[in-house]
């Protein structure tokens, strides 16, 4: 019978059976403690069994290099991490623990959840007698010897390390989530993650026996979990890869996440998608967009509220170049909440060439088009900034810098694309956008990419506020269907 089902009035021998079962079945142990510390079910799942089943033969000694794949808010840390490490500790209070995430902070949380889960009295009815000699988040240690330190990826770790040097279960190097989602199309950051685990983190172990497991969802190609996969270590790895959509068609946790929503996150953002939630993740090539769902139309709606993002580039074809272009990419979000791409301004000239596209295309399309610019990093960027912002005096101007790489800042527009939430205004200009949209990022430009997708952040989550500008015009349309009620109700308001 599963622990939430057992009356809160128990017998010696049931709490008796009850310790027994949770010290000897890890799935049971995080069970039993949810339920004990929440207060309510946990909604688990077969999949919670199948990562437990793999943990506890690590504890066996049955797998010494373990990787789970996983889709992300899945209980990943929940039983790896937390559970894990408590539900060991309990068994081998003497053991030793690193664990690791892409961020310091991160994994002190987890080190800080791992100790609240052992000092609660739970805890103490299937492991009773153990003790701590100290507690604090980062670095705590057990009276019988055990340890648990806790870091980010590429942190210090001189002085820790991880397991025993005999036989049997000693503790072990949990790495959970090494890459930040954002960081990790960066080669530089991706790669540097990878040295770290090579050059600093391995020889943490204790013994060659330490096990060493790896819980993260596929972020790139060439991540963590697929070099260690491919022999980058030069050892063998067990692979647990949990996918959101199971070969046979159905959701993994249909409570989580439903097969139709599912279907719909991967329709609109299918290379995010297979990485994340498939553990399949690739290139990205030319999959980003989907322009055949962008609607054509002869006119904007009524009401559309219009800002134009920039992208820059000084320079000039010479024979043989195909140098970048100078974009400025005009979208506007209409009262329903769609977007449309009204225009798109794009030349190659010289700084003063650019300077003139600016301000004529900001006389052109009024003041009540705001413009967004970017802003490179150094004085140089700032000089740039102050400059353009004095050229368009008079005009709503707001700069930013560059965040993330270019796929990462597309992908929020290229969403709503995929979904059919863009239109595109009938332009000559269309098929030129078109062509670049269907090869990003992989193609020869992305400027006009880069300028719409700089738009759309200021628009949807930018200064500019579309969440304040949609309550704002339900309002004003509330406001003036009362004031239509009010006066159809009193004539005499009507009069002369």
């Amino acid at each position: 019978m599963p622990p939430e089902a057992r009356s809160s009035t128990i017998t010696d021998a049931e709490r008796l059976a009850i310790q027994v079962e949770a010290q000897e079945d890890l799935y049971f142990f995080s069970r039993y403690m949810f339920k004990r510390r929440k207060k309510f079910k946990w909604r688990h799942n077969w999949h919670h069994r199948e990562i437990c089943d793999a943990l506890m033969r690590v504890f066996r000694g049955e797998c010494k290099r373990l990787i789970i794949n996983i889709p992300p808010r899945y209980s990943k840390t929940e039983l790896a991490v937390v559970n894990f490490i408590a539900w060991a500790l309990g068994q081998v209070p003497d053991s030793e623990f690193i664990h690791i995430s892409y961020a310091a902070k991160l994994a002190i949380n987890n080190s800080s959840n791992v100790l609240g889960l052992m000092q609660h009295e739970a805890y103490s009815d299937v492991f009773p007698g153990l003790a701590f000699s100290s507690d604090a988040s980062a670095h705590w240690t057990t009276t019988a010897g055990g340890v648990m330190y806790a870091t980010g990826a590429g942190g210090t770790i001189t002085g820790f390390g991880a397991g025993k040097d005999r036989e049997g279960f000693g503790g072990a190097i949990i790495i959970d989530d090494p890459h930040k989602a954002d960081e990790a199309r960066s080669d530089t950051v991706r790669n540097g993650v990878i040295e770290w685990f090579q050059n600093t983190l391995e020889s943490r172990c204790n013994s060659p026996d330490t096990p060493i497991i790896v819980i993260m969802q596929r972020l790139h190609e060439r991540d963590l979990a697929g070099w260690l996969e491919a022999g980058g270590n030069g050892e063998t790895w067990e692979v647990l890869k949990l996918k959101a959509i199971q070969g046979d068609g159905s959701a993994l946790w249909p409570a989580k996440h439903s097969i139709e929503r599912l279907e719909r996150m991967r329709t609109a953002n299918s290379h995010t998608f297979a990485g994340q939630y498939q553990q399949q993740p690739s290139p990205g090539e030319g999959n980003t967009f989907r322009p055949d769902n962008i609607a054509i139309v002869d006119a904007i709606p009524a009401g559309t509220r219009m800002l134009r993002g920039w992208d820059f580039a000084a320079s000039v074809p010479n024979a043989g170049s195909d140098p970048d272009w100078t974009v400025g990419g005009k979208l506007g979000v209409t009262p329903d909440g769609r977007f449309i791409i009204a225009d798109i301004a794009r030349m190659r000239g010289l700084p003063h060439e650019v300077e003139a596209c600016l301000k004529n295309t900001a006389d052109r399309d009024g003041k009540p088009v705001k413009i967004s610019i970017p802003q490179d990093p150094g004085q140089a960027g700032k000089s740039q900034v102050a400059a353009f912002t004095r050229l368009l005096s008079g005009y709503s101007v707001s700069s930013s810098t560059e965040s993330g790489d270019k796929i990462t800042r597309a992908e929020p527009f290229a969403a709503q694309c995929n979904v059919g939430n863009v239109m595109m205004l009938r332009a000559p200009w269309n098929d030129e956008l078109i062509s670049e949209m269907r090869m990003f990022p992989n193609g020869t430009h992305d400027d006009q990419v880069d300028a719409l997708s700089r738009a759309f952040h200021e628009l949807h989550g930018g200064n500019t506020g579309l969440l304040d500008y949609l309550q704002q015009q339900t309002q004003a349309t509330q406001q003036a269907t009362s004031q239509a009620a009010t006066q159809e109700t009193n004539p005499w308001l009507n009069r002369p």
